[in-house]
């Protein structure tokens, strides 16, 4: 099968502090694991955060997300967060995301993230380099 490029794929080890008192994944812990994977996507593409701060004066948040929670990870399974960007505009990307153990999916979510000046905190046009580096991907 051939790998798509539109897809990236994180492994993510979960850790006691990961877990509440059940030993199951606590559900904000979902989004952490979600963000280092969008995180390392654009790692993957040569762009670092702290670099497109301070180089472009741009920082992401967080405007938008959504989780559908289908069964519990627990202590010490060996996640895959899959990452996918599935809109994008001048200010604007949007991430599907899946996070499963084995072929089993646990978790999956919708978030939208905008660009915004790091020192003002207004909307900011995303480097035209940055977005053709990211391409588009058909949701599965």
């Amino acid at each position: 099968m051939p790998v798509d490029a539109s897809v990236s794929r994180f492994q993510i080890r979960v850790y006691y502090e990961d877990t509440d008192h059940g030993g199951v994944v606590y559900h904000a812990n979902y989004l952490r694991f979600m963000e280092r994977a969008r995180t390392e996507m654009l790692r993957e593409r040569g762009y670092e955060l702290d670099v497109l701060e301070q180089d472009a004066g741009i920082i992401f948040v967080v405007r938008r997300a959504r989780l559908d929670f289908r069964a519990p990870a627990r202590f010490n399974n060996l996640l895959l967060v899959e990452t996918r960007i599935v809109s994008k505009s001048p200010v604007r990307m949007g991430f599907q995301q899946i996070v499963s153990v084995g072929d089993r999916t646990l978790c999956s979510g919708e978030v939208e993230v905008v660009c915004l000046d790091a020192a003002g905190f207004r909307p900011h046009v995303i480097p035209a380099a940055l977005l053709q580096a990211i391409p588009l991907s058909v949701q599965p």
